[in-house]
């Protein structure tokens, strides 16, 4: 983890969910999410202690296990506050409804990990919580109701509105809960006028718009792809074998529920625009491109 001043207030911590650090006085930061899990979290407490910060708080972008599973461990040693919005406060209490709701019903034992479930902490609505300084703004697509933090120093941390073409060229998919949304969002991210820009699990940059095209093209080859695959009549399980099978993705049951819910939502996106039609045959929910 490194440590890297980017305004006056504004910091983050490179990481593989890069963390945001705002001072909102000489003392007090609050925290862009929180890391991935528990060693994740007293890392980042370290580094606060080291440069004699104290943690005021928390401001969750969304509820994925990945930017709450620091919660815990460092509301615990600080008592700090944590801030979240909507949906991703209710899940960032209860953390079992991210593997709940990616499986479609209780999870089974080996998706109870920690890259799907956080620990509990307590959690305070983002709205008029907000430190001076912060504005946060609706980020919808990747998850339920996830938001992105403009800072007074222009710089913009994205969540996973964005994520690297490294990323996308090794494993195509990335997790999308509503497609169309997530199309806007990329089209909003566009209006943008900032210094500096955070996503989550990119690389700082002042220019986003190569990226965004990116995301979006990558989108548009998976709607194609499912489009192509569904020529003949094919289940929900036939669709994601072709999916796995056609980009060389291997299986295992955290990339079962991720991508798979992920399917579902681009076969939802892709019925709205009446570009794939399904029907029960034989008491088999099967899709059609018609």
């Amino acid at each position: 983890m490194e440590l890297e001043k980017v305004g006056e207030k504004t910091y983050y911590i490179k990481n593989p969910t890069n963390i945001g650090i705002y001072k909102i006085d000489d003392e007090n930061v609050y925290l862009i999410d929180s890391g991935n899990d528990k060693e994740a979290g007293k890392k980042i407490l370290k580094i606060i202690e080291e440069q004699g910060w104290k943690v005021k708080g928390i401001i969750i972008t969304h509820a994925n296990a990945d930017h709450i599973g620091g919660n815990k461990v460092i509301q615990d040693r600080t008592g700090c506050e944590i801030l979240a919005y909507k949906i991703e406060r209710a899940i960032t209490e209860n953390p079992i409804l991210e593997p709940a709701f990616l499986y479609g019903g209780y999870p089974f034992k080996d998706i109870q990990n920690k890259f799907l479930l956080a620990k509990e902490s307590v959690v305070t609505s983002i709205d008029n919580n907000l430190p001076k300084g912060l504005e946060y703004f609706t980020l919808r697509g990747h998850f339920f109701d996830m938001i992105g933090i403009k800072t007074s120093d222009d710089i913009y941390f994205l969540a996973d509105s964005l994520f690297s073409i490294e990323t996308i060229s090794k494993y195509h998919l990335f997790f999308i809960y509503d497609v169309k949304e997530y199309l806007n969002t990329l089209e909003f991210l566009k209006t943008l006028k900032g210094k500096l820009y955070i996503p989550s699990h990119c690389e700082a940059t002042n220019d986003i718009n190569s990226l965004i095209d990116v995301n979006k093209n990558k989108i548009y080859e998976i709607c194609e792809k499912i489009c192509e695959i569904c020529k003949k009549e094919k289940t929900f399980e036939e669709i994601l074998k072709s999916i796995f099978d056609e980009y060389s993705l291997t299986i295992n049951p955290n990339q079962y529920v991720l991508i798979g819910s992920t399917v579902r939502s681009y076969l939802s996106y892709l019925l709205e625009e009446n570009r794939l039609n399904y029907e029960f045959k034989e008491n088999r929910m099967v899709w059609k491109n018609e």
